[in-house]
């Protein structure tokens, strides 16, 4: 499974959970059991990481929202911004640069070109916010 892969999953899970009063655990245990996409260690561990600071994720993401709201954002968009949020805010080994890029190649494949800039605009503010 390669990166992108691995991301894509989580952004698929972060999504589900959206939707849902269920556990990551089961969450999870239903992606496994459907068969939808494949999920490894790192993948459950990204996104148990992103429920249990979604809070703190969704601040960030707040801050960096222009005449906008969390509520009014697509639950495409705020799946994909959680994801590289949390990439940026917890994963050292991960460069903010990549993690842009790689919210912008989920964004593309799920999402319209509109919320593609929007989604590009908030992550760019959030790292040059992190580089001062």
């Amino acid at each position: 499974m390669t990166r992108h892969q691995m991301r894509e999953a989580v952004f698929i899970l972060t999504f589900e959970e959206i939707f849902t009063n269920e556990s990551t655990e089961q969450l999870i245990k239903t992606a496994v059991e459907c068969e939808s996409f494949e999920i490894n260690d790192a993948a459950e561990q990204m996104f148990e990481g992103i429920i249990l600071h979604k809070d703190e994720i969704d601040e960030i993401i707040k801050r960096y929202l222009k005449n906008w709201s969390i509520n009014r954002i697509s639950k495409v968009s705020l799946a994909v911004l959680r994801v590289a949020v949390y990439e940026m805010t917890y994963c050292d080994d991960i460069s903010d640069e990549i993690a842009v890029s790689e919210a912008v190649k989920i964004a593309q494949s799920y999402t319209l070109k509109d919320d593609v800039n929007f989604i590009n605009g908030v992550l760019g503010s959030y790292s040059r916010s992190r580089k001062k």
